[in-house]
C-alpha cells in the first residue's frame, strides 16, 4: 500500500530530511586518515540527538539479517557497496567512503546517502562517484507526476551502464514516509513506462549503487550485513528522499 502524503506531511518530512543532511555533513567532516569508522557513527548520533530525532537504522532487523543493525549510519568503504557496519577500522588516505543515514522526526522518516574520498581522490574514484550522482540526478528528473516507477529505474540504469559500471541486482530505492521502507520498490534498472504511476504526494528514496569493475556480482560479508563487490572493485552510492509534486520533484534531504 502506498500512502499519499499531504502538503503538511511533506513539510514535516522535509524537517526530517534536513536532519539527515546535517548528519551526513558531520560524517563527511569527521572522516580523515586514522579516524575509526565508529567515530563517524558517533558524529551522526550527535546530530540526531541535538535534533531530538530517532534512527530508523539503529536496531533495524529485516528477515535476512542475522543481528539488528548496531549503528545509526551505514559506512561502506572501498569494495563495500552498502550496509557497512561502522567498526574500529581506521580510514586511510584515498579510501572511498559511502555513508547512508536516516532520521525519524515528528513521526516521519528521511533517508539519504553520499560517497566521498578521504583526502585526494584517484581519477577513477572521482568518475565513479560522479556517475552515481549523475544517475541520482537522472532518477530525480524522471520522478514527475504521470511518469512511472520504471521511468526512474530506466533513467538511473542508462547512466550507470553508459559509464560502464555494474548495478547490484536486488538493491535499489523504496517508498518512504512514516517508516523508512514502504512501497513501492524503485529498482536501479528497468524498462520505461512500467510500474506504478507517480502521483502528487508520493515520496521515494531514490538510490543508485554502482560497481566500479563493471560486473553486477556481489556477495554478503560474514557480518551478515555488508554487501561487497566480488571482483574487489570499488563502489559508490548516492541517495535522496524525493517528493513527487505537481510542481516537479522536491528533494527533501538536501542541505
Amino acid at each position: 500500500m502506498v500512502e499519499i502524503k499531504t502538503n503538511e506531511n511533506l513539510a514535516a518530512m522535509r524537517e526530517a530530511g534536513r536532519v539527515v543532511a546535517r548528519a551526513l555533513a558531520a560524517v563527511r567532516e569527521k572522516a580523515a586518515p586514522g579516524v575509526p569508522l565508529t567515530d563517524l557513527d558517533r558524529a551522526a548520533r550527535e546530530v540526531l540527538a541535538e535534533a531530538g530525532a530517532g534512527s530508523p537504522f539503529l536496531g533495524y532487523r529485516p528477515e535476512w539479517a542475522p543481528v539488528p543493525f548496531p549503528a545509526v549510519v551505514c559506512v561502506s568503504v572501498n569494495d563495500a557497496i552498502v550496509h557497512g557496519i561502522p567498526d574500529d577500522t581506521r580510514l586511510a588516505p584515498g579510501d572511498l567512503v559511502s555513508a547512508d543515514c536516516g532520521a525519524l522526526l515528528g513521526g516521519w522518516a528521511g533517508d539519504s546517502a553520499i560517497s566521498f574520498t578521504v583526502g585526494p581522490a584517484r581519477p577513477e574514484d572521482t568518475r565513479l562517484i560522479g556517475a552515481a550522482e549523475e544517475a541520482l540526478e537522472a532518477g530525480i528528473a524522471a520522478a514527475v507526476v504521470g511518469n512511472r516507477v520504471g521511468d526512474i529505474a530506466h533513467a538511473i540504469g542508462r547512466v550507470c551502464r553508459a559509464a560502464g559500471y555494474g548495478i547490484p541486482d536486488g538493491f535499489g530505492g523504496h517508498g518512504i514516509g512514516r517508516t523508512m521502507h514502504e512501497d513501492p520498490g524503485v529498482p536501479n534498472e528497468g524498462r520505461p513506462g512500467r510500474g506504478m504511476k507517480l502521483r502528487h504526494g508520493m515520496v521515494l528514496a531514490i538510490e543508485p549503487m554502482l560497481i566500479g569493475g563493471g560486473t553486477d556480482d556481489h556477495y554478503t560479508a560474514r557480518d551478515g550485513w555488508t554487501i561487497r563487490t566480488v571482483d574487489g572493485s570499488r563502489a559508490s552510492h548516492a541517495e535522496h528522499t524525493v517528493a513527487i509534486t505537481d510542481e516537479g520533484p522536491r528533494v527533501l534531504t538536501a542541505l
